[in-house]
């Protein structure tokens, strides 16, 4: 189950970059933002599992700015 996490992560942060890639999701949409942060989360909850603290670093550093970004589109309205 949790590799499962960890792929359900790494596929959610790959689908943001192909799309933002192809322009079809622009890094400034509110929608980047919450899959940045839903991706890179579930992959920290993954890096935790399995103690990997390289991993743990990478994605919480990633997942704490995605925060930032969902947070100023929440309160920008």
């Amino acid at each position: 189950m949790i590799e499962t996490i960890g792929t359900i992560g790494a596929l959610i942060i790959l689908y943001t970059f192909v799309m933002n890639q192809l322009e079809r999701l622009s890094a400034d949409s509110f929608q980047y933002d919450v899959l940045n942060l839903l991706g890179s989360g579930l992959l920290v909850y993954y890096a935790t599992s399995i103690g990997s603290v390289p991993f743990i670093l990478i994605n919480g550093v990633w997942a704490l700015l995605s925060l930032k970004d969902v947070l100023a589109h929440i309160f920008r309205k």
